[in-house]
């Protein structure tokens, strides 16, 4: 089923005519299962944040990036652009390197 969305997520966007542009997880949802798309928006979500936290997608709240993290409520997506903010992971130093 995440290869599913996935696929969807990537379809719309490419879709999309012009660069910048978003999809709502609801349409990524009803291309998957247009009869029970509502059952599978939590499944977008997390699908949604895992593209994020690879850098391949930008989850966006009030039509600015969001951390794939720490964000709730009513979102979008769309593809990574040149503007867009450079997120850098933090590494825990205690489980790193093991000193």
């Amino acid at each position: 089923m995440s290869a599913e969305v996935e696929t969807a997520i990537f379809d719309l966007l490419a879709a999309k005519a012009a660069p910048g542009k978003s999809i709502s997880p609801e349409e990524v949802a009803r291309k998957v299962d247009p009869e029970g798309w509502r059952r599978l928006l939590g499944h977008v979500r997390a699908v949604s944040r895992g593209l994020a936290r690879q850098g391949k997608l930008i989850v966006l709240r009030h039509n600015k990036p969001a951390d794939p993290e720490d964000f709730k409520g009513v979102y979008r997506l769309r593809l990574p652009m040149p503007s867009d903010p450079v997120r850098t992971i933090e590494v825990d130093e205690a489980a790193g390197d093991g000193e």
